[in-house]
């Protein structure tokens, strides 16, 4: 069964960097340190919210 992942970024308001990476990081244990197809495009989701919600490009976005 495929599941419809959103492919839009969550703004930094919605959730943390710190929660993003917490979820990045239960990925990677739950995957053994491989990643699935399916896993490899929600990493990438998450890094892109991640990277949306890091401290460094709210510095970044009022430039």
């Amino acid at each position: 069964m495929l599941h419809s992942m959103s492919t839009t970024v969550a703004t930094a308001s919605e959730r943390s960097a710190a929660e993003v990476n917490e979820e990045i990081r239960a990925l990677w244990l739950r995957s053994g340190g491989t990643l699935t197809t399916e896993q490899r495009a929600e990493y990438q989701r998450l890094v892109l919210e991640w990277a949306a919600a890091a401290p460094e490009a709210e510095s970044h976005r009022a430039a």
